[in-house]
């Protein structure tokens, strides 16, 4: 299974009024660059990829336009948008955005699951104009996500006031498992398998609230916090260490959108059934 293989969480959103307002957060913090998608800016509304440093290809994006309710989506790449939407709105998700086309690049949705956390589907281009680009950078796309770059989004959390049922949603709708996480010091806290080999999310039971976020990795997680915070972003959880050597946190950007900061443990990551 490849990075870019369906089911997988391979893009975020963050939807604003205000879009200056991102890029200036985080273009800074983080290093990222931006493009505007003439593809999918309608109705005098822009639509902003997003690019970490050295990626040929974008992560995420900028939409604007007014949110309705949480701001920021986490993206999982499907072959039948439609038919994917029926399936999870029958394990109880609801839509907010029913499948639409956009021009000839792709068909999304946004929906919300059983916790009330945006998740869109969205799938693969198949534009002509498109395809080149997208195979010629998808060789380098798979070795960065294999060794993630200060910058990218390299990690997804979902937080959740009843696990049981979060999990139970996400098997379901994706495949995806969940293994408690023995390195994270007692916490209630399991990785996601969205793949066979190894863990791409967090699920996070002791928040105490519902949400999903994407997280970046950066060097030094205990200053890029305290940089977020000089700009305006409020800390919710940390920076904290884990046994294994991981530092994270979890905040509120100026505009509320949540999201982590983590850096890479110090003892080696083991694949699944190791």
């Amino acid at each position: 299974m490849s990075f870019m293989s369906p089911g997988n969480v391979v893009w975020f959103e963050i939807s604003t009024t205000d879009p200056e307002a991102v890029k200036d957060f985080y273009g800074p913090l983080l290093g990222w660059t931006f493009e505007t998608d003439p593809d999918s800016s309608i109705d005098g509304r822009t639509y902003t990829r997003i690019l970490a440093p050295g990626a040929p290809w974008p992560m995420g994006a900028i939409a604007e336009g007014d949110p309705v309710g949480k701001a920021v989506s986490l993206s999982v790449l499907s072959t039948d948008v439609a038919a994917d939407t029926a399936r999870l709105t029958a394990l109880g998700a609801t839509v907010v955005v029913p499948p639409t086309q956009v021009g000839d690049v792709t068909v999304f949705t946004r929906l919300r699951d059983v916790r009330g956390n945006n998740i869109s589907l969205f799938s693969r281009t198949s534009a002509p104009r498109l395809q080149e680009r997208m195979e010629d950078s998808e060789q380098q796309m798979e070795q960065i996500a294999a060794a993630p770059r200060p910058g990218m989004f390299a990690w997804f959390e979902i937080g959740t006031t009843d696990p049981e049922a979060t999990k139970s949603f996400y098997q379901d709708a994706f495949g995806w498992t969940f293994v408690f996480d023995e390195t994270a010091g007692g916490k209630p806290y399991s990785n996601i398998f969205t793949g066979p080999q190894w863990p791409s999310g967090g699920l996070n039971a002791g928040a105490g609230a519902d949400y999903a976020m994407p997280s970046f990795l950066v060097t030094d997680v205990p200053a890029t916090t305290a940089e977020a915070q000089a700009a305006g972003a409020q800390v919710e959880d940390g920076p904290g260490t884990n046994p294994d050597g991981l530092v994270y946190s979890r905040l509120l950007d100026p505009k509320g959108n949540r999201f982590g900061l983590f850096s890479m443990p110090t003892q080696p990551i083991q694949p699944a059934g190791a």
